[in-house]
């Protein structure tokens, strides 16, 4: 049943291309919306964890993803609704170029499926076009008109321009917009002193700079609020038309899986810190509303995991760029390695696989997995439609889930004999075969049955249908290791799955769980002293913001 309309002010800001500028304009539009004491929430279009991060400082809140292949497009608005109560305003930053969604939909999907513009029309949301200028001035509102004429379903309000090189090139730029009708809210100088650091996947991750992210996020701020009609953009959003959906909850979403089970809430640790940045705070809403007491583990200062864990979370993040720190901490690592022999169950995805494997460019880890990671030549990145191998508490086998894969690091060849697949991917290219570690599976809706044998290395050119598998990732025990990164939005059994694997690890364990009474404030997680949960502000304790 659909609720009365929501009167929600929202914007998205989207761009020609990627490297125009959105993440700068977005975060220092949050900043500044924020330092006039509106309550902004921050959203970002597809799976990234960077930028998120930097809109979560700029505004106090979580930083949430719309994702339409992760979560679904009809849970979008729902989960924006969700992410937006209590707010003033809600503002979208957009992925690559407006129109540019997955590299090839499925049967039934859009062309322009999972862009800025499909979320944009989900969202019934008006669109801001953040153009970078640097070396055009009359050309750019021929550009902005194609832009405009391209799909009529987008109500594009105008533009911000970015890069500008001086006030007469700003002249130029607006006196030709206008004349093509289109508004101009804000002309951003060239400005380096609020450059933000890259590496090799995109921007420096706000938690491993923060005091610098918190100026960097200050002086964007004030950089936007100059250069910007903040009161124009204001009226664009709140002349957005009252949003048609019911804002998801996580615990209704968990009784369509079947709810949350009574007695002693079991203790789940999540991996926070510098090292382990990558979260939705949506895995921790859905915990907690399964009925879990989620503490946070930084691995980089905590020593011992949180007393009476029952399930630990190692989500993505940069270990490749702590990985002395990790390798010096050797009671937790022994600790980690301990707890998974046990039973216990551990969700590790990307690097928290590299931090279960024996070895990430040969310095040690946990050792829960006989395999060494080192970093590649070139980067992995895309969608995944992965298929569960091996039952775990993330999936019974067979079930089919979209995901994630973003990352720079490979496996080396394991030893023989190894942990069974965590996934089968769908591959086409022919390739070596390599040992079954479970049955192949049935085939993707639509597409022909897989020829028997796996590839022993991925091969990421895009294919129509799959003629082969690639086994992904590991099952061991109670462990679940893979690089693919899933929303759990998008299917929320995973927490339930989650926690009765825990409460079964409990009770095999009974003496090793005791754990203290639960933090006195409901839905705060304990930090154990750590630098909080990623994707929560102020999970670390500190004011959301606060150095």
């Amino acid at each position: 049943m659909v609720s009365a309309p929501l009167a929600l002010p929202r914007l998205v800001l989207a761009a020609p291309t990627s490297g125009a500028g959105k993440t700068t304009v977005t975060t220092g539009l949050m900043a500044a919306l924020r330092a006039r004491g509106l309550r902004v929430s921050p959203h970002k279009v597809g799976p990234d964890y960077i930028d998120p991060g930097y809109h979560a400082l700029a505004t106090g809140r979580p930083g949430r993803n719309l994702d339409a292949v992760l979560c679904g497009p009809a849970r979008l608005a729902p989960l924006f609704a969700h992410g937006a109560r209590g707010a003033d305003v809600a503002v979208v930053e957009g992925v690559m170029g407006l129109f540019d969604g997955v590299a090839r939909p499925q049967p039934g999907e859009a062309a322009d499926h999972a862009s800025t513009a499909h979320v944009a029309r989900l969202l019934d949301a008006p669109v801001i076009l953040v153009v970078d200028v640097s070396g055009a001035a009359r050309s750019i509102a021929a550009l902005v008109a194609g832009f405009r004429s391209f799909d009529r379903r987008i109500h594009l309000a105008g533009v911000i321009l970015n890069r500008v090189g001086s006030p007469r090139h700003r002249e130029l730029l607006t006196e030709a917009l206008g004349g093509i009708g289109v508004a101009v809210f804000g002309a951003v100088p060239r400005e380096q002193s609020v450059h933000t650091p890259s590496r090799h996947l995109g921007l420096v991750p706000a938690a491993e700079r923060r005091p610098a992210a918190l100026d960097a996020v200050d002086r964007l701020g004030a950089l936007v609020a100059a250069s910007c009609d903040l009161d124009g953009l204001l009226r664009v959003a709140r002349a957005a038309p009252p949003l048609r959906t019911e804002a998801w909850d996580p615990a209704a979403a968990l009784a369509t899986v079947g709810g949350t089970a009574a007695g002693r809430p079991p203790r789940i640790a999540v991996a926070g810190g510098a090292a382990f940045t990558f979260g939705y705070a949506e895995h921790v809403e859905l915990l907690t509303a399964a009925g879990a007491d989620v503490v946070a583990v930084d691995p980089l200062r905590d020593d011992t995991l949180p007393a009476g864990t029952d399930a630990l979370i190692i989500g993505g993040g940069f270990p490749e760029e702590h990985v002395g720190a990790l390798t010096a901490n050797t009671r937790l690592r022994g600790e980690i390695a301990a707890f998974a022999a046990r039973g216990a169950p551990v969700a590790a995805e990307c690097a928290g696989l590299l931090y279960l494997a024996r070895s990430l460019d040969g310095a040690p880890m946990c050792a829960v997995l006989d395999v060494a990671a080192v970093m590649g030549p070139r980067l992995t990145l895309g969608y995944r439609r992965a298929v569960a191998a091996t039952p775990s508490p993330l999936a019974p086998a067979g079930s089919v889930l979209a995901a994630h894969e973003f990352h720079r690091t490979v496996l080396l060849a394991p030893p023989a004999g190894g942990p069974p697949a965590a996934w089968w991917l769908p591959v086409v290219d022919p390739a070596p075969t390599a040992p079954a570690g479970a049955p192949l599976p049935a085939a993707l809706p639509g597409a022909p049955p897989p020829t028997a044998g796996l590839i022993a290395a991925p091969s990421r050119r895009p294919a129509e249908a799959p003629s082969r598998w690639l086994a992904e990732g590991f099952v061991h025990r109670r462990v679940h290791a893979s690089y693919l990164h899933l929303h759990w939005a998008g299917r929320p059994q995973i927490a339930t799955g989650l926690i009765a694997a825990a409460r079964a690890y409990r009770r095999d364990n009974a003496a090793d769980t005791r754990h203290p009474d639960p933090p006195s404030h409901p839905g705060i997680p304990d930090t154990h002293g750590s630098h909080g949960i990623p994707g929560i502000p102020g999970s670390d304790g500190r004011r959301p913001g606060a150095a």
